[in-house]
């Protein structure tokens, strides 16, 4: 994921998975899933029956932690 990526997400707020897959984590919808429930990434809220986003703080925090265990 480049900086530009991760400057395009809003600064709070909430994000669906259409706009998280593929510009801002590089996998695919079901290993998106999959990660949610092994807790390897953030789990989604329930905006509405039909709505499911995801905290754009949780989501900030999940590339931060990314990417300070591959500088390390």
């Amino acid at each position: 994921m480049t900086a530009s990526t991760f400057d395009t997400l809003p600064a709070t707020g909430y994000i669906r998975q259409a706009q998280l897959i593929p510009d801002v984590v590089p996998f695919s919808s079901a290993t998106l899933w999959r990660k949610c429930k092994a807790g390897q990434f953030p789990k989604p809220v329930k905006l509405s029956e039909r709505v499911t986003a995801w905290k754009v703080g949780d989501v900030r925090e999940f590339l931060a932690t990314q990417a300070a265990g591959v500088a390390a």
